[in-house]
């Protein structure tokens, strides 16, 4: 009867360490797509690298303001002097936007401009429903905006992916708000 409690300890350890030494999905992705990820992210580094004419740079790091290593980097098409008194919208919050999602290679992988409700090409979604870089950018936008977001694929889809798109996958959107349904100022 005392070998019993001891035997189960031992069959306890052996299960955890079997799980611990079989986990070997994450060294395969990493190896199929070693490559990729390379790619992806020699790509997103030469991209925060750029410089507008006056020698400023192209892309504002956007760092989350529950993360400081949530690091999303985006630049403003319009004047945002124009738009900073328009509404942004919370985490929490369902957005209307226009968007075109592209891979580091300027390939679509997505479009809201493919889209016919709740209007012509506007995708209506709920912030935190949403990766997690796509949270981070659109908070920082007020409607109106027009940016790219540069999303690194930890805050986007992982070393899992998604779909047709691969682990390690850096993200760009062009995105326009366009809106925030029920989000409204109290007179």
């Amino acid at each position: 009867m005392r070998k019993f409690p001891l035997l189960l300890i031992l069959a306890v350890f052996a299960c955890a360490l079997t799980s611990c030494l079989g986990d070997s999905d994450d060294d395969d992705t990493s190896k199929n797509y070693k490559e990729w990820r390379t790619a992806n992210v020699n790509w997103l580094k030469a991209q925060k690298d750029l410089k507008n004419a006056d020698g400023t740079a192209f892309y504002t790091p956007v760092v989350a303001s529950f993360d400081k290593n949530a690091v999303v980097y985006m630049h403003w098409f319009n004047d945002t002097n124009l738009t900073k008194q328009n509404l942004k919208p919370f985490y929490t919050s369902t957005v209307d936007v226009k968007y075109i999602g592209r891979l580091y290679d300027n390939s679509v992988f997505d479009s809201s401009y493919y889209r016919t409700s709740p209007a012509d090409s506007v995708l209506r979604i709920q912030l935190n429903s949403t990766v997690l870089g796509w949270g981070i950018g659109l908070t920082r936008m007020h409607i109106g905006d027009s940016c790219r977001i540069l999303i690194p694929y930890q805050l986007g889809y992982g070393d899992n992916g998604y779909g047709d798109l691969k682990p390690y996958t850096t993200l760009q959107f062009d995105v326009k708000l366009v809106g925030i349904p029920g989000l409204y100022v109290k007179p």
